[in-house]
């Protein structure tokens, strides 16, 4: 008899009304081709379809009470990420993970702020939100920089929340595999990295 398949790790991106389906997207994509299909998993309060910030209509895979536990969070932002904040749930549920790999983009670093989790933490992140994350408490904020701190890594929006979705592949499925997805992505100075 043999041993039943280990499951794969799923990684949790919470969704919500206006989420950037551009950082949303490369996210999920990461995801995919270093784990495969079924491992990124987008989460809400509701089932119910939201609207993302480009008008592109998208139902969440599962609620927060019916997601398998998580291996890694990623966080993409969109211009719903401040009101997305306030919600009880979901600062609960990021505070729960704070321990987790973790990659956040642009305005996701509300979400992670919100919920108490950049603390004493060195963190990147768009330019324009500087000041607002300096209220959420960093040891430091590096406008327009991608910054890992432990198993956090931040970054500004648009096209470099791949590198924080690749620093979260890289914590699950390996560096190699990560560099791969990199040149497969186009990413080649991700890639090169030793």
């Amino acid at each position: 008899m043999t041993a039943p398949a280990a499951s794969p790790p799923v990684v949790a991106l919470p969704v919500y009304a206006g989420v950037s389906e551009l950082e949303l997207g490369l996210m999920v994509t990461v995801c995919r081709l270093c784990g495969g299909e079924g491992v990124a998993r987008t989460v809400n309060r509701s089932r119910a379809s939201i609207v993302t910030a480009g008008g592109l209509v998208s139902t969440p895979h599962v609620l927060y009470a019916a997601l398998p536990e998580p291996a890694a969070l990623l966080l993409p932002g969109g211009p719903g990420a401040q009101k997305a904040a306030r919600d009880p749930l979901l600062r609960e549920f990021l505070a729960r993970h704070a321990g987790l790999p973790t990659g956040a983009s642009g305005s996701g670093l509300l979400l992670l702020g919100a919920a108490g989790c950049l603390r004493d933490r060195v963190v990147g992140g768009p330019a324009e939100l500087g000041d607002t994350l300096w209220g959420y408490g960093p040891a430091e904020v590096r406008a327009g920089a991608v910054v890992t701190d432990g198993l956090l890594t931040t970054a500004p929006g648009g096209l470099l929340a791949l590198r924080a979705a690749l620093a979260v592949a890289a914590h699950l499925w390996g560096e190699e595999t990560a560099r791969d997805a990199a040149r497969r992505l186009g990413d080649l100075a991700w890639a090169s990295v030793p």
